[in-house]
C-alpha cells in the first residue's frame, strides 16, 4: 500500500531536474518564487513548493466511516498516518467513480506540524517566476472561491491559478506571510467569504483549554427559573467616557474575530474591569495577538479543546430530559478536534441506552474533520469515565469503540449557513455566536428555534446567552445553564 522512500525521491528528483532543465533553457536566474503545478478539471493550478513535502502516487486508502465525502480516507506514508482529501470534491468538481486500487497522484502537503495529501488529476511539475509576476485574482479564474486564490501567474505560455493552501485548510496565515505584492492585494480573500460550495468561514475555534482544569459542582441541584435573557445581539457601542473600550473591543474584532454583543455583554463588562485593574500602571489596549488572547482565557467554557472531566460530563448528564424516542438528533456546531463532540457522544449513550443517536458535528476547519474520526484518547482519560467506551490498539494507543464513533457524524458545515438537519432534540454550541458578527447571531439564533424540538434544549457558552426576542427560557441547574423553548 505504501509507496517507498526510494520511489518518491526518484521521483521528486526527476521532477526537480525538469525544472533545472527548465531554467537553464528559459535562462530565468531571477526567479524567486517556485510552485507546484497540476491540473484539476484540465484547469491549471498550482502551490508554494515551499507547502510540499513530496510528490507520490498511491492507492488502497483506508476508509474512515462518518467523514465528508472529499476525505478519500486515510494513507500509511512510511508509517505515519494522514488524512487523504480530494481536492476535486472538496471544490464540487465532478469526479468519475473510482476503484479502491486505482492509482491517484498526490501533493503532499505540510502547514505548520499538520501532514496530509491532497489528491489532484495530473501533476504537472514545479516551475519558477518571479514573484512580482503574480497579478491579483478574480472570479473568472478557475472554477472555485476567489477566498482560495492567492494569486494568478503567467508562466510557459499557461495561466495558472495559484490557491493560498492555508486558507484552504483554514490555518492561521500570519500578517508577515502575507503576500508581499502591494498593489496586488488578494482584497476578496477575507474571513467570512463563502468557499466554492456556497458555505461561508465560520471564526476560528478557542484556544485549547488547561486539561488539569475541573469543574466542580455544587453541592445541591437546584432548578430555578431565569428571567429572559437580554434583547436581540446588536454591536456593543462603547460609553464615551471610556476611550479604552472601543479599543478593546475592535482588538478583539481584529486579533481573535471576537464581537462584543448582547450574547457577552454581561461578561465583557466584568472582563474589562478585570482588566483594567490587571494591566494597573500601563495601557489597557492590546498591543499584540497575545493580549487579545489573554483578555479572552476567562471566557471559553469548561473542558474547552479537551475531553471533559467527570465532574463535567456527570453535570451535562444530570440536565438532558428523558426522551423514549427511538432516535435523538444532536447538533454541535464548532466541534473543534472533536474531544467535545466524542465526550458528548459517551454521556449521551449513557443517558439514553436504547435510543439511537446522531450527533451532526459541524466545523469549517478541514483539517480538524478530517482528523477527528482518528482521534484518540490519552491514557489519563481512558483509565476514567470514558472507560466503558473505549479500546486498546494494536499500537498502545485508545481510540472510541465503533459503538460510540458512529453515532458521530463529522461535516465541514458553517453554522451561518442553511443547512438539511432533522428536527434537533438538542443543540450544544458552546462559544459559538460570540465567534460570529452581530448581524449573524440572530439569525443562528433564529436558526437554533427552528431546528429544536418543542421540548428540546440548547446549551450556549458558559459566558453567552440568548436574546428575549425569541420564545426561549433561561434555567440553571448547578453551575450550568440551558435554554428551552417556552
Amino acid at each position: 500500500m505504501e509507496e517507498t522512500a526510494t520511489a518518491v525521491k526518484s521521483q521528486t528528483d526527476s521532477v526537480e531536474r525538469d525544472y533545472e532543465e527548465e531554467e537553464d533553457r528559459e535562462s530565468v536566474a531571477l526567479f524567486d518564487f517556485r510552485m507546484a503545478a497540476f491540473t484539476l478539471a484540465g484547469k491549471d493550478y498550482a502551490i508554494d513548493i515551499m507547502n510540499v513535502k513530496e510528490i507520490v502516487k498511491a492507492s488502497r486508502f483506508t476508509y474512515v466511516p462518518n467523514t465528508v465525502p472529499f476525505v478519500l480516507g486515510v494513507y500509511n506514508l512510511r508509517g505515519e498516518i494522514i488524512p487523504i482529501i480530494d481536492l476535486r470534491k472538496f471544490f464540487n468538481i465532478e469526479v468519475p467513480k473510482r476503484k479502491d486500487d486505482q492509482i491517484e497522484n498526490l501533493l503532499i502537503i505540510t502547514i505548520e506540524d499538520h501532514v496530509f495529501g491532497v489528491v489532484v488529476d495530473k501533476i504537472e511539475g514545479i516551475v519558477g517566476i518571479q514573484k512580482s509576476s503574480i497579478q491579483p485574482p478574480h472570479p473568472l479564474f478557475g472554477d472555485i472561491n476567489i477566498k482560495f486564490i492567492y494569486g494568478i501567474v503567467e508562466a510557459r505560455d499557461r495561466l495558472y491559478v495559484l490557491l493560498d493552501i492555508a486558507r484552504i485548510f483554514n490555518q492561521k496565515v500570519d500578517e508577515e506571510k502575507e503576500p508581499e505584492y502591494e498593489t496586488h492585494q488578494v482584497e476578496a480573500a477575507v474571513e467570512g467569504q463563502a468557499p466554492a460550495d456556497g458555505q461561508a468561514e465560520a471564526a476560528p475555534q478557542p484556544p485549547e483549554a488547561n486539561p488539569d482544569h475541573v469543574d466542580e459542582r455544587s453541592g445541591g441541584v437546584q432548578e430555578e427559573e431565569a428571567a429572559p435573557a437580554a434583547s436581540a445581539p446588536a454591536q456593543e457601542a462603547p460609553k464615551a467616557d471610556d476611550p479604552d473600550r472601543k479599543f478593546i473591543i475592535d482588538g478583539l474584532k481584529e486579533f481573535k474575530k471576537f464581537y462584543v454583543s448582547d450574547v457577552n455583554k454581561s461578561w465583557f463588562d466584568g472582563r474589562l474591569a478585570d482588566w483594567k485593574n490587571e494591566r494597573s500602571g500601563s495601557s489597557a489596549q492590546f498591543s499584540s495577538a497575545s493580549d487579545a488572547e489573554e483578555f479572552l482565557k476567562p471566557f471559553w467554557s469548561s473542558n474547552s479543546g479537551a475531553f471533559w472531566t467527570k465532574e463535567y460530563a456527570d453535570a451535562v448528564y444530570d440536565i438532558l430530559p428523558d426522551n423514549a424516542a427511538k432516535q435523538i438528533f444532536v447538533w454541535n456546531p464548532g466541534c473543534g478536534k472533536g474531544q467535545e463532540s466524542f465526550s458528548l457522544a459517551c454521556v449521551l449513550k449513557r443517558r439514553y441506552p436504547q435510543s439511537k443517536i446522531r450527533i451532526y458535528a459541524h466545523e469549517t476547519d478541514l483539517l480538524n474533520i478530517a482528523n477527528a474520526p482518528l482521534i484518540t484518547v490519552p491514557d489519563s482519560a481512558a483509565s476514567g469515565w470514558l472507560a466503558p467506551y473505549v479500546q486498546k490498539g494494536v499500537t498502545g494507543e485508545y481510540t472510541f469503540t465503533q459503538e460510540i464513533k458512529d453515532i458521530i457524524m463529522f461535516e465541514y458545515h458553517d453554522i451561518n449557513n442553511a443547512n438539511a438537519l432533522p428536527m434537533t432534540d438538542i443543540i450544544f454550541a458552546r462559544d459559538v455566536l460570540s465567534l460570529i458578527p452581530p448581524e449573524g447571531q440572530k439569525t443562528v439564533l433564529v436558526d437554533f428555534e427552528e431546528k429544536l424540538k418543542g421540548n428540546g434544549i440548547l446549551f450556549l457558552g458558559e459566558n453567552e446567552s440568548v436574546g428575549s426576542g425569541m420564545s426561549w427560557g433561561e434555567k440553571t441547574q448547578g453551575q450550568l445553564t440551558y435554554y428551552n423553548k417556552q
